[in-house]
């Protein structure tokens, strides 16, 4: 029995995700129809995530440029910081990335539609009153910051109101322990506002290698951030013109002009209607996949933070364009390799890091395991009055000693870890970084004369 539907495929999700599945279906001759709420193409990466993250954390890289230039015999005056300024250049800069989307889609043929989707069974999707149809399916809805259940919870912010501040707060204090946490207490920090960085346990990044947290901790502690351990918010109260957040057990950071939750992120499934289309999700509202992006249901595929797998931009990218390419492209058994993702974590100083932590590889390998490590001041800090280390981690296993780890924290770590990725990627051993020649003098070189 042969089905006729409007379209190949029906993208919900204009993020990056469902972007890159619709552009890279309709290279291969698919027709494709993208379904976004928002009026604004790019999903949170573009609108209010790593794309305006990068350009705060440039201006907080200026503000420390700034700092420094006295070691290298500039004497520099700064009469001020205009955060409105930043803003508005940063608000243009993404809605020219916002049309540049729609020209790129329309151009691909890719068929636009703004509007809530919700499924209506396992090839049709309505947008209000609308119902469109498909063979395939691909959702791709990203997520969205979770607020606690608290009293005084709406006086706080979440990350997607830190991009909506047009004033820049004095006193801010920042909830939560993981990479947008620390990101933007950083980032606040180094533009001049006074930073509390509260976290539930002993320190911030606990997923991530030991080396990378305690360094952490002590390059924000050094530029000035507060960080509270051991702190969980109980509830948030405005006295005056502050506001008092109550912890647990009974400490209070008082007089904050901004609280900010960045304690972790929800998927956005609960109005999507995938019950209709006999979509599985778990107790967690995450859409189960197998290795080919693929739900309990033949003709619905899920992609992106929505599968809580790593919820990283470049990840939604990677599935969506391979799930076309493998669908529509003709190219059988493609799909994402989940292992040895790499990424980098904004924070000053940047954090590089791919594969396993120490711990992680201990678990998995024992005794197999060899850890080889250095910490320095590079060469642009050593003129600086707050000079920032870096600190360098490879993690091996095996008698040829694989590389199977390496972490960076350090000045340019978000720029040079991507070759090392591709070499670790490609099965690299400790001799191989060993007889590749050093470029001198960096800060990189030391990855490859480690002992």
């Amino acid at each position: 029995m042969t089905h006729s539907y409007n379209y190949d495929l029906i993208s919900i999700g204009g993020g990056s995700g469902g972007i890159a599945t619709s552009n890279r279906a309709a290279l291969h001759g698919a027709t494709c129809l993208l379904i976004e709420r928002d009026p604004l193409l790019g999903g949170t990466c573009v609108n209010r995530g790593c794309v305006p993250k990068k350009v705060m954390w440039y201006g907080a890289s200026v503000a420390h440029t700034l700092r420094d230039a006295k070691g290298y015999g500039y004497d520099v005056d700064v009469r001020g910081f205009d955060w409105g300024t930043l803003v508005a250049n940063r608000e243009a800069y993404i809605r020219r990335i916002n049309a540049s989307y729609d020209n790129y889609l329309g151009s691909n043929g890719v068929t636009v539609v703004q509007g809530a989707a919700r499924l209506v069974d396992a090839h049709t999707v309505a947008v209000g009153d609308d119902r469109y149809t498909a063979e395939r399916i691909v959702v791709a809805p990203g997520g969205e910051p979770i607020v606690p259940d608290i009293p005084g919870a709406e006086l706080g912010i979440t990350s997607d109101g830190f991009f909506e501040l047009t004033e820049q707060p004095k006193k801010v204090t920042v909830l939560g322990a993981g990479y947008i946490a620390v990101e933007l207490a950083g980032m606040l920090q180094a533009m001049g506002s006074d930073v509390t960085l509260a976290v539930r346990r002993d320190a911030p990044l606990r997923s991530f290698d030991p080396m990378l947290q305690e360094k952490l901790v002590a390059a924000m502690t050094e530029a000035g951030v507060t960080i509270q351990t051991g702190f969980t918010a109980a509830s948030l109260e405005k006295r005056g013109t502050g506001i008092d957040v109550t912890g647990e057990s009974g400490d209070v950071l008082s007089g904050q002009d901004v609280v900010l939750f960045a304690i972790g992120r929800a998927p956005l499934t609960a109005d999507l209607g995938l019950d209709a289309a006999g979509v599985t999700v778990n107790d967690r509202g995450y859409i189960p996949v197998d290795e080919f992006q693929t739900t309990n249901v033949e003709s619905v595929f899920a992609l992106g933070d929505v599968t809580g797998q790593a919820e990283l931009t470049p990840v939604a990218i990677g599935a969506g364009r391979r799930l076309a390419d493998r669908i529509w492209g003709g190219m059988t058994g493609r799909k994402l390799d989940y292992e040895m993702i790499a990424t980098a974590v904004f924070t000053h100083p940047a954090i590089g890091t791919v594969g396993l932590t120490e711990p992680e590889a201990r678990e998995r390998h024992g005794d197999d395991v060899k850890v080889y490590q250095t910490a320095f001041t590079p060469m642009y800090n050593t003129f600086a009055e707050h000079p920032t280390k870096t600190a360098m981690k490879l993690v091996t296993v095996g008698a040829e000693e694989r590389v199977i780890g390496c972490h960076i924290i350090g000045l340019d770590a978000d720029e040079m870890l991507q070759g090392f990725a591709v070499a670790m990627r490609m099965g690299a051993t400790k001799a191989d970084f060993d007889d590749t020649v050093a470029i001198h003098p960096t800060s990189a070189e030391e990855l490859v004369t480690m002992r």
